[in-house]
């Protein structure tokens, strides 16, 4: 298997968390300061509750870049050590797409969109819900953007970003695309089964790809056309 990374992408939005991390711990920090500094100021509770607000929308940047980015090992690690032992007929890029973890090859056209979030995760009546994990995973949901929020959506607008890439670059040679959920959280349990795309734990990708190849693989030929239409070399 090929793999193609955008470094330079990672060494920036790992930045990005980290610095914007640490100044919401300054402000934050530098608010409840000033709230007993100036308690006798009027004005201090608009400053310390700014400060609260500010701090805390910088706070979620970070997080939100330090899990993709900041983690180690990171997401893109992850899903390429799922994948080790494919053959060489597969090619996954990060972050060098219009969608952030592509696979291409003779299980089709894969959109991977991982999931960090653990407990219980179903799809129940068209939609997904995350249970579990006590009064802990309830304050990370709050403080640490564990919330699942709307996969269904995310998974939408992947597919027909890329769907629109593809179109303009093959026209009616664009080939079908499809997308699986990956948790990789060993905590997530899933009960998923009726959901609209594979729903999977990360130990499950690689034969789950295996069996796609062997069901309805994808003719070299039209590999080699997807392929020729994507980056050839990571970006500089």
């Amino acid at each position: 298997m090929r793999v193609l990374t955008n470094e330079k992408l990672i060494e920036r939005n790992t930045k990005i968390g980290k610095y914007t991390s640490l100044a919401a711990l300054f402000i934050l920090l530098g608010g409840m300061v000033a709230s007993f500094i100036w308690q006798d100021n009027p004005n201090a509770v608009f400053l310390s509750f700014g400060a609260l607000l500010f701090g805390f929308i910088l706070s979620q940047i970070g997080i939100y870049f330090g899990n993709r980015f900041g983690r180690r090992p990171r997401v893109d690690e992850r899903i390429t050590t799922a994948l080790k032992g494919l053959t060489k007929d597969y090619t996954l890029y990060h972050y060098l797409t219009p969608v952030n973890h592509l696979l291409v090859g003779p299980a089709g056209v894969w959109v991977i969109e991982p999931y960090y979030q653990r407990g219980t995760i179903t799809y129940e009546k068209n939609r997904w819900r995350q249970k579990g994990g006590g009064l802990l995973l309830g304050y990370l949901k709050i403080f640490g953007q564990e919330s699942l929020g709307r996969p269904d959506l995310e998974v939408q607008t992947d597919l027909e970003a890329l769907q629109s890439a593809f179109q303009k670059a093959l026209g009616d040679n664009a080939p079908s695309l499809h997308a699986v959920l990956v948790f990789y959280d060993e905590r997530a349990e899933l009960q998923a089964e009726n959901a609209p795309h594979p729903t999977l734990k990360i130990d499950q990708l690689k034969d789950f790809l295996r069996k796609r190849a062997k069901e309805n693989p994808l003719p070299p030929e039209q590999i080699k056309l997807v392929t020729n239409v994507l980056p050839q070399a990571a970006e500089e």
